[in-house]
């Protein structure tokens, strides 16, 4: 058992808390990761201040969201808001203060931006870079049309086991944020890219090794979140397309196509992995400002 002064450490408590949402949250560590980065810039600024986090005040609150203003854009100064609630949240469910300081605080509106997406014609040529004479250009087109078809998470697509897909039926198996599992179905190129892939190039890059993952670098290890970003960043380059082209992207366009062509919002939700359709619903918006240039520029009176 830690002593009570222990106990009382900004370093314990923060642990705990981490723990706290690792275990009975279920956060991705991804998530994790953002919430530790937020309260150790926080506890830093108390320790500043000589205050501990018990003794924080509404006053203490506002004067470090208003030392993060010309430091960080809106969208992180409301991450970090939101941080500090759950965080003395925490604090006044384990009995250490009785009411958290943070409850008042008034939220950051977040300036609304729809995120820019791949035409169909982008996504083409994307997905028609990789040189499927090759192991590595094999398996960039498995990962290219299976990230396409599905819209996983990068994340998702990474640690990917090869016991996750479902050739016979098209489907993959994931489990995406808050450990939450869900199927989704994939099209006839994604699959037969996939086909190539474990038949062809999978083997050579093993090197008679074994690994569960899906994915494998030129070493037979699991890919990095870093690797695949360069990869599909080298062929957006090819492809010639002018703007940033990052793996949320093409799951931004995956979303928005569908929408398009007439899916339904709940369904998209499901294959998204979304908790709330709220989320979902930005690429109703997306659709609407697509179909509004298309007026503007094709309408004989716009």
């Amino acid at each position: 058992m830690p002593s009570q002064d222990k106990k009382n450490q900004p370093d314990f408590l923060l642990d705990q808390f981490l723990w706290f949402l690792r275990v009975e949250r279920g956060l991705s560590e991804n998530s994790i990761q953002s919430y530790s980065r937020d309260l150790v810039s926080f506890l830093d600024f108390l320790d500043g201040k000589k205050i501990p986090p018990q003794g924080v005040t509404r006053d203490d609150l506002l004067e470090y969201i208003a030392s993060l203003h010309g430091r960080l854009s809106p969208r992180s100064i409301a991450r970090s808001q939101s941080a500090l609630r759950v965080f003395f949240k925490f604090l006044v469910s384990e009995g250490m203060i009785e009411s958290s300081p943070a409850r008042l605080l008034d939220s950051i509106k977040i300036p609304s931006k729809l995120p820019e997406i791949l035409s169909q014609d982008e996504v083409d040529r994307l997905l028609s870079q990789p040189d499927v004479s090759t192991s590595l250009g094999l398996r960039d087109k498995a990962m290219l049309e299976l990230l396409y078809a599905t819209g996983l998470r990068v994340t998702e697509l990474i640690s990917m086991n090869i016991m996750n897909i479902n050739f016979e039926a098209g489907y993959v198996r994931t489990v995406g944020k808050g450990s939450k599992e869900r199927m989704i179905p994939m099209g006839a190129k994604a699959v037969d890219a996939l086909n190539d892939y474990t038949s062809y190039s999978r083997p050579e890059l093993l090197k008679h090794g074994t690994s569960p993952y899906l994915f494998l670098n030129s070493r037979g290890s699991s890919l990095s979140r870093q690797g695949f970003w360069k990869i599909i960043k080298k062929y957006g380059i090819k492809a010639e397309i002018h703007k940033e082209i990052t793996p949320h992207r093409l799951r931004h366009s995956f979303a928005s196509h569908l929408l398009e062509g007439g899916a339904d919002l709940r369904s998209v939700q499901i294959m998204l992995g979304h908790a709330d359709i709220s989320t979902t619903q930005i690429y109703t918006h997306i659709t609407r400002e697509r179909l509004k240039k298309i007026h503007e520029k094709y309408h004989p009176r716009p």
